[in-house]
């Protein structure tokens, strides 16, 4: 699913520029794959958007796991395989987590005040080179060290 919305392994964009990568908060993947159909279709039409902007979709091991509880809490095999394949296709990077990534958050969290999570994806963001965050939380928008675009 996620090979039809979103950019390919292309390294340039349309311009020969090189790629930018989106970091996509969990919220994203889940309206994407899962959500309402008005949140559907405003990610799904926000991520299909990328490709010819020449940009690339970026995930970390934290938004492969909070996108794959609900579905393994429900015991429904069919919505992990729909989520897996979005979260594995082989244009989304997935960016790691290492040591400096928890650093950041500890600062992002004593400095901003946001939850574990949202600082550890900021912190995944920032560290590894993303140039946007997507999201569909407002409370992360003020957020200085990157780009914040929260889904319309």
């Amino acid at each position: 699913m996620a090979g039809d919305l979103v950019a390919d392994t292309d390294t340039a964009g349309h311009d020969g520029n090189a790629l930018m990568l989106v970091y996509l908060d969990s919220v994203i993947c889940v309206y994407a794959v899962e959500g309402a159909p008005s949140f559907q279709a405003r990610a799904r039409t926000r991520l299909a958007d990328l490709k010819p902007a020449g940009d690339q979709p970026a995930i970390s091991d934290l938004t492969w796991l909070e996108c794959r509880v609900k579905p393994i809490r429900l015991g429904d095999a069919a919505a992990l395989a729909d989520m897996e394949a979005f979260l594995n296709a082989s244009d989304v990077v997935r960016v790691s987590m290492p040591t400096t990534v928890f650093e950041r958050a500890c600062r992002i969290r004593a400095l901003h005040g946001y939850k574990l999570a949202d600082a550890l994806h900021l912190a995944s963001a920032v560290e590894s080179g993303c140039g946007l965050f997507l999201t569909n939380d407002h409370r992360l928008s003020n957020f200085p060290d990157i780009t914040v675009e929260v889904l319309p």
